[in-house]
């Protein structure tokens, strides 16, 4: 979008953002490496590990994620990494000029398509006195 937007309007600068998601989820998402890892680690050495936790024999699920070891790591890994994206995504995307929001889809509750942006940011600076980087007026029409 922000190519887009800087070929349809040129001069304008295009700053493109992440926006963080909420504090728990950031935390949370910084979990499920570990328990990755974890999960490799018991797979490839439970036989040494639930010996020094004090397990005489260890837990019946171990031989089953034994038994399957590749199947176990995989799922580990693809579903650790799905929940992760989904942890560290907010789902915001937000349009401003100016510092004045004119377009959040999280308010939206939808996406913009190129056509509705383009003309949102066309009739805002239209309608806008911007200031170019020497600090002289540019009237945008």
């Amino acid at each position: 979008m922000g190519k887009m937007l800087e070929a349809s309007f040129p001069g304008i600068d295009v700053i493109l953002e992440n926006y963080p998601a909420p504090l728990p989820k950031r935390l949370l998402s910084k979990v499920v490496p570990v328990f990755q890892v974890g999960v490799m680690g018991i797979v490839m050495a439970g036989e040494q590990i639930f010996p020094r936790l004090g397990f005489v024999t260890p837990p019946a699920f171990y031989f089953a994620m034994r038994q399957n070891r590749f199947g176990t790591i995989a799922t580990a890994w693809l579903l650790g990494n799905a929940l992760q994206s989904f942890l560290q995504s907010s789902g915001a995307f937000e349009v401003l000029i100016n510092d004045e929001l004119i377009f959040s889809k999280l308010k939206e509750k939808r996406f913009p398509s190129e056509f509705e942006l383009k003309d949102i940011v066309g009739k805002k600076l239209s309608n806008s006195r911007i200031v170019d980087g020497r600090g002289a007026g540019v009237l945008w029409s």
